[in-house]
């Protein structure tokens, strides 16, 4: 057991010293690629919103539901744009619960269109959520400073 604990520590150190930090002004393109996502969908829904788009049975909430979503989407394509770790993070979460949500909904979905919209989720959502993970891991990386052989 030791023994493949060991081997997995080996493989973890391997993978921290193979990752390099950004460069400043760098923005891996999973990232860019998340702020844009987050950008589109902050204004499809005001958009959809402007353009008079109603919730079935929801009331005065959508409107309020929506404005929120894009003021949070908003806030994600900002920090993601800058680069900040909190911003991949929550949107990285809220990638995940859309996956989760979506594949959930492949349950009970009841026809075509339903399927396809969830399948789409899934396949989209995933592979950024995966390349988000090893951004995340170069944003978070301390600068490394060059040991003094003296002291």
């Amino acid at each position: 057991m030791r023994r493949g604990y060991a081997r997995g520590r080996e493989r973890d150190e391997a993978a921290r010293a193979a990752l390099r930090p950004l460069a400043p002004g760098e923005r891996p393109r999973a990232v860019t690629i998340a702020a844009v996502v987050a950008a589109v969908l902050g204004l499809a829904n005001v958009g959809l919103l402007v353009g008079g788009y109603e919730v079935e049975g929801s009331g005065g909430s959508a409107t309020t539901g929506a404005l929120i979503f894009a003021g949070l989407m908003a806030a994600a394509a900002v920090g993601m744009w800058q680069c900040r770790y909190w911003a991949v993070l929550g949107f990285e979460a809220l990638l995940g619960i859309a996956i989760v949500f979506a594949a959930l909904s492949l349950m009970v979905a009841s026809n075509v269109v339903a399927v396809l919209l969830c399948a789409g989720i899934v396949v989209t959502a995933g592979p950024l959520f995966w390349f988000l993970i090893r951004a995340m891991a170069r944003i978070q990386l301390p600068v490394r400073q060059p040991r003094d052989p003296v002291g």
